[in-house]
């Protein structure tokens, strides 16, 4: 199946995480999905791609939510080979000094449109290691930091040899966010002169090469979310792939930063939104960070109601999502409105089967779905239970929630709990829903489903966030902070409304801000002038779904990263 593959240069997309679909759990968010999404556009636009992830066959957790809003974790193993094959090569990569092999699948991921991508999920469950070595592609951000360490060097030069092995040629590394950073190490030991060949004091590394065979795409805005080892660990675990004084060089001084050292060895690197680009040269001074904005793949991301809807009235739309501009035009408000009524009912249907509780098709619903965590602030809705309480007074609100807490994030798992206690406190005055096993169907549901998408992170540490133009392909509206992608997508009553302003600083006064616009705009445009929410519907279809899409961005990639 791997001769349909190799005939042709490829680029070479590494993430520790890929969603390739709900069924398979090689995620934990955000970045997986997006993952996701650039395969699938890549697919659809026949874009000569090669992925490279862990096989994370015990998967990232089943969610289960206690009567107190507990959350707690049970394991959620899958087998490849139900949907992959096996591959012919196995490779070896050295960790505390022994030989760890690594095998792999293939799964090959299949457009709707009959394009394909091979992903290479890489596998240490071999009968030739040892124990634990077998369980180093098996837990999706599992263990310790050195169980971190050793799974990145499956990945990056684990996965650069096994394309080797495999036999692709490769036109360019494409890192998504630095977990692979290690592959740039094994094309420095590839790419290196022998010792004759060198003048006195030369590098025996040929960093230009390298250079212009990485690209590297940096989704975290704050210091400490990028990964950092000590060199003692790195010494014992790693060994000397490079000599120290070059990687330290390349690195940092102090710990093995895998940011840094993606970042002094690509040639191209960018931010997933120009504000995070701008937050991420601050971060990064002396580093040039281009901008190249996510987007969500249409097809994946849009409702069976809407795809009919677009199918009938701009056919093409799959593949040039930019059709969607004429959506005002073109689709009549009748068949917009009809189109969310089904997609709320599919929601409610849901809710109903999975919680027992029964939502109101006519009642304004409020969405709100993705990690559960500090900085995403799920609880800011609730800072005033009162006040949410008297913008309902004269029609009843629902508002449906998900969203999964890291196991080691006792933070964002008290806010479960936090949410739960709310739900009790505002009583029959306002509907909670909170929807355990948050997964790609569930996000669907709710981005499609609920009336207004609300998402409240703390500035500047969203980095681009996507669920937002997952509901604009539903004409959903956001209500949002003005961070990540809002800051570009944000057309203040015409695709949605801003919380705050763009002050990459001003969180204090958010809470009250979102409950004037609610009231005072919101709440009575949805209740009393229908049109004009229907406008505002086709706008969020027209203007942001039309452009922020992963079409748009791959074809970016295509024309400004992959051509050096």
């Amino acid at each position: 199946m791997l001769d349909k593959f190799i005939h042709e240069p490829r680029v070479a997309y590494f993430s520790m995480e890929i969603a390739l679909k709900n069924e398979i759990p090689t995620y934990a968010g955000g970045l997986g999905v997006l993952a996701g999404d650039t395969l699938r556009s890549a697919a659809d636009l026949e874009l000569p791609m090669v992925a490279v992830t862990l096989a994370s066959t015990a998967g990232y957790f089943r969610q289960s939510i206690g009567e107190d809003g507990r959350q707690t974790e049970q394991p959620e193993p899958w087998e490849p080979a139900r949907v992959a094959e096996p591959l012919e090569a196995v490779v070896a990569v050295t960790v505390e000094g022994r030989r760890v092999w690594v095998g792999g699948w293939l799964y090959v991921l299949k457009s709707h449109m009959g394009g394909t991508q091979p992903v290479i999920l890489l596998d240490t469950d071999l009968a030739q290691n040892t124990a634990e070595d077998r369980q180093l592609t098996q837990y999706l951000y599992g263990g310790d930091q050195c169980y971190r360490l050793k799974q990145e060097i499956v990945l990056g030069i684990g996965g650069s040899r096994m394309l080797q092995a495999l036999g692709f040629e490769l036109r360019q590394y494409h890192m998504n966010e630095g977990h692979s950073a290690l592959l740039a190490l094994e094309l420095l030991r590839r790419y290196s002169y022998p010792p004759e060949d060198l003048r006195p004091g030369e590098s025996p590394y040929d960093i230009r090469r390298v250079r212009e065979l990485c690209c590297f795409t940096t989704h975290t805005p704050v210091e400490a979310g990028h990964d950092k080892f000590p060199y003692e660990m790195v010494k014992d675990v790693l060994g000397e792939v490079v000599d120290f004084g070059t990687l330290r060089q390349l690195a940092g001084a102090q710990t093995l930063n895998m940011t840094h050292l993606a970042l002094n060895l690509s040639e191209y690197v960018n931010g997933v939104a120009q504000r995070h680009a701008e937050v991420s040269r601050q971060l990064f001074p002396g580093y040039r960070v281009h901008n190249v904005t996510n987007g969500v793949h249409p097809f994946t991301w849009t409702s069976p109601p809407f795809r009919k809807l677009y199918d009938h009235h701009l056919s093409g739309w799959c593949h040039e999502p930019e059709l969607l501009m004429r959506a005002e035009c073109c689709i009549s408000d009748e068949a917009v409105w009809d189109a969310h009524i089904e997609a709320k009912q599919l929601l409610i249907n849901e809710v109903r089967n999975r919680t027992g509780v029964a939502l109101v098709p006519e009642c304004f619903t409020i969405g709100f779905a993705r990690r559960m965590t500090a900085y995403k602030r799920p609880d800011l809705l609730f800072s005033d239970l009162e006040r949410l309480k008297a913008i309902t007074r004269e029609e009843p609100l629902q508002i449906v929630m998900a969203g999964k807490a890291h196991p080691r994030d006792e933070a964002g798992k008290q806010l479960i709990e936090l949410l739960h206690r709310h739900k009790q406190a505002l009583g029959g005055a306002v509907k909670l829903v909170f929807l355990p096993g948050y997964d790609m169907n569930t996000a669907l549901l709710l981005a499609a489903g609920c009336d207004v998408w609300l998402n409240t992170p703390l500035r500047p540490m969203e980095a681009s966030g996507t669920s937002g133009m997952k509901a604009a392909f539903n004409g959903v509206p956001q209500l949002s902070v003005l961070d990540g992608w809002w800051v570009e997508g944000c057309v203040e009553g015409v695709t949605g409304w801003a919380i705050g302003d763009d002050t990459p600083t001003a969180n204090g006064n958010d809470a009250r801000d979102m409950y004037d616009k609610l009231r005072d705009v919101i709440w009575p445009l949805y209740h009393r002038d229908r049109s004009a929410w229907i406008a505002i519907m086709k706008g969020a279809i027209s203007k942001s779904a039309s452009y922020f899409n992963s079409h748009r961005m791959m074809r970016r990639y295509a024309t400004e990263t992959y051509t050096r």
